[in-house]
Formats: C-alpha cells, structure tokens, sequence
C-alpha cells in the first residue's frame, strides 16, 4: 500500500522552518522487516524510485522518502539551497515519520547522488540511530575537479549573486538506456536548469567535509559505483570507504555503469545486492 502527500515538514530550527515536504511511504504486506529512509539525487524526486520500493517491499522493508526541499513536489526554489543542511533537515522530518509510524523497528538509509552525500553527511554530522546505509553513486568528488581559482570565483558568486545559474547537467550521463534518459528529459518534476551558485558552493563545501571527516562513520555502510560515472567520481566513493572507521563496510563497482545504477542495464542485479545486505543486517 502506498501512502503520500504534504504531511511532514522541515522542523523548527532549520533555516527553511515549516516548509512542506512531499511524503510516500511505501507498506510491504505483512509485517516489516525495518524501515528504509530513501533519500534521492539532485533535481529529480522520489516518484523515480517506484521500482526500487517495489523490490524492497516485495523483500519485507517499509519504505520512507520525501522529495527533498526545492525538488519534485516539495517547497522551495530549484537549483538553489540556502544551506546544505536543510536537506540534513528533511531526513531529520523523515526519522521523526518513520519513527513515529513503527517505533521499535530498525531503520537503515539509502541515499542516491546527491542523496548519497546527504546520507553520508547526517551520519556523520547528526548519528540517529541507524542499523546501516547503502549509498549508490555518493556526490563526493566531481568527474572533474575544479581548479582553485574556479571554486574562489564560485565561493564570491554564493556570497553576491547566490541564485545566478552556473552549471547544467548532462542529461545522457544519467543511464546507459535511451528509454531511461528520454523519461529523464521529459520528466516535468525533474529540473533542468542550471546549478547556481550558492549550491554549488554548498555541494562543494560538502563533499570536502565529508571526506575529511569520513573516519567518523561507524555504522555498517555498503557504497555502491557505476564505473563510468560521468557525474560523481568512483574515486570519491573509494576515497569514503578507505577512511570510514566502520568495521562492516563495503565498497563495490559496477563495470560499465552509468551515474544511475538504479535505473541502468542490469539493475536489477544492484537492487539484489542491496536487498541481500539489508537482510543479512535486518
């Protein structure tokens, strides 16, 4: 059974207090192993995940998402965040649904892209009491790091001119699969404008954070790659999984994978990796 609508928003305290977040939640039949919080990538929005809840559910998980503050259904401006933290604010909203609706159960963190660096970020910045993550194709370093003096120019543009647009993505890196890519495109709640740049700057922050801090990530944690990402580097994956002190970790590449490796040739083989991890963990 699949609930959604409006009902969670961002607590008070975040920067973006009281803002309306879009809820799915998606109910196996029967009783729940635990609880998965799925956090999404940049500019698309949970409804592009249907397939992956499906496959949890059919595994026994209970499935939580919101799509994240100025993406898909929610509230706010696209392309733009004020500060990172407000989408480590909508995981907080979701912890809080997901613990109020099944209490006693375990839950663990799924993050995708951008969601993967949010994932990882929360773990580390605001703990919670996850059983594990599964992170696929973590934001953490860029296919092409940008020199110094770029990230000096895009650090003075956040500060002056926060919602100037800088970069766009490229659409065709998303998935090896034509049909995937079109969908993509034509998809009217996935954004295609430009990345400004106060996110960038923020993303940006972000990873590097993350990386530095790394070490601090103890739960059990699987990362998961595509290797011919051409929009978040393998190398920021590997680079996490050397540093976590977390003593059940995983790192795995998928040859030949585009970005998505949720939505490329051969991903159904990916989804049972990461049914057959949670329930080894559940």
């Amino acid at each position: 059974m699949t609930q959604e609508g409006e009902g969670v928003r961002l607590p008070a305290g975040s920067v973006e207090a009281g803002a309306r977040l879009h809820f799915k939640r998606w109910r196996p039949e029967g009783e729940a192993k635990a609880s998965v919080l799925l956090a999404h990538g940049y500019a698309e929005h949970i409804g592009r995940y249907q397939h992956v809840a499906a496959a949890l559910n059919a595994a026994g998980y209970d499935v939580f998402a919101v799509d994240h503050w100025g993406h898909g259904r929610s509230d706010g401006a696209r392309g733009f965040v004020q500060d990172f933290s407000v989408y480590l604010d909508g995981v907080d909203a979701l912890h809080a649904a997901s613990s109020a609706a099944a209490p006693d159960r375990k839950r663990f963190l799924i993050g995708h892209s951008m969601g993967g660096l949010v994932a990882a970020s929360y773990l580390i910045r605001r703990g919670g009491d996850f059983a594990g993550a599964v992170l696929s194709g973590p934001l953490l370093k860029a296919p092409d790091e940008p020199p110094a003096p770029v990230k000096f120019i895009g650090k003075v543009l956040s500060r002056i001119a926060p919602k100037v647009g800088l970069i766009s993505l490229d659409a065709s890196l998303v998935s090896r699969d034509p049909k995937v890519v079109a969908a993509y495109v034509g998809d009217p709640l996935v954004y295609r404008g430009k990345i400004t740049a106060r996110l960038g700057d923020e993303m940006l922050t972000t990873m590097e954070e993350t990386l530095a801090r790394a070490g601090e990530i103890a739960v059990p944690i699987l990362v998961l790659h595509g290797e011919k990402d051409g929009l978040a580097s393998p190398e920021g994956s590997k680079l996490l999984h050397e540093r976590m002190k977390a003593d059940d970790k995983t790192y795995k590449v998928y040859d030949g994978f585009y970005h998505e490796i949720f939505n490329d040739p051969g991903n159904e083989g990916v989804i049972s990796d990461v049914v057959a991890w949670l329930d080894q963990r559940a």
